[in-house]
């Protein structure tokens, strides 16, 4: 039996979100896809459109970066037709995960975001998360935007010491 391809890419991002336990960015999804040659860039876009329009995944967006997970109503589809993926896919799937779970995991679990609080000030929340559970959010308030933009963007790089800084120092 034929299939369409845009279903298949559908499912490969279902099957993908369903099988971490945290979001994944739409680059780290991209990746998998382009890198493996499966699809191009344009019809990746309509995939993902297609799967928020149809509300089968979920969007998260932060300082430019864009984190989808998989619904409830995404998961059921995906029982359905999860056989439809080749095994070989899956294969694709599961090894790409596996390989890259800890830097697909770090990505996801690390958040900054600055909005302009009702006083003028600009305010920047730092989140690091393990599975579901905030280590540490810590709230910033700033006089200009630049100042926070530039900390969401340093903390991206940098919470793994300020964390372990924050430790050492009040424990």
């Amino acid at each position: 039996m034929t299939q369409d391809p845009l279903t298949l890419y559908k499912l490969i991002v279902l099957y993908m979100l369903n099988k971490v336990n945290f979001k994944l960015s739409y680059s780290q999804i991209s990746s998998f896809l382009l890198e493996k040659e499966y699809t191009s860039f344009m019809t990746l876009q309509e995939v993902i459109s297609d799967l928020q329009e149809t509300e089968l995944i979920k969007t998260d967006t932060s300082m430019n970066r864009t984190f989808f997970s998989i619904t409830d109503e995404g998961r059921s589809t995906l029982s359905y037709f999860e056989n439809r993926i080749g095994d070989a896919i899956i294969d694709d799937i599961d090894s790409f995960l596996a390989e890259r779970h800890l830097e697909l995991k770090n990505e996801a679990s690390i958040i900054a975001k600055y909005y302009k609080t009702t006083s003028g000030e600009y305010e920047a929340e730092l989140i690091a998360r393990e599975k579901e559970i905030e280590l540490v959010n810590i709230k910033i308030s700033v006089p200009a935007e630049e100042m926070a933009k530039s900390i969401c963007e340093n903390w991206y790089d940098k919470n793994e010491q300020i964390y372990k800084y924050l430790m050492e120092t009040l424990f």
